[in-house]
């Protein structure tokens, strides 16, 4: 089982989770299909100069989205790399979030 097969959590456990989400999705795709309230877009050439700050807690829980885990998993990885240590994603991405009937907004 790879890192990114077992950082994978339901839409139901990430909607429960007290994490920072975010999504990494195209903007064309948020504006197309929405996206989950409370998340923080970021896209993914910018996660090293967003998440990379000193001052960060590499403890906090975070949640990454993208339209399915292949967008997500390289993502999950490199906040890793940067020494994040709670960090996963949805199994399925947003389109499963979605399909559960999960809050979303437009």
């Amino acid at each position: 089982m790879s890192s990114n097969e077992a950082s994978l959590i339901s839409p139901a456990q990430a909607a429960e989770a007290q994490a920072t989400l975010i999504d990494v999705r195209s903007e064309k795709s948020r504006i197309e299909f929405g996206t989950i309230a409370a998340a923080i877009v970021v896209d993914k050439s910018d996660v090293q100069t967003e998440f990379g700050a000193q001052n960060r807690d590499r403890s906090e829980p975070i949640v990454v989205f993208c339209g399915s885990v292949k967008g997500s998993g390289p993502v999950v990885d490199e906040l890793k790399e940067l020494g994040y240590t709670n960090v996963s994603h949805i199994d399925g991405g947003y389109p499963a979030w979605k399909e559960q009937g999960l809050p979303t907004v437009s």
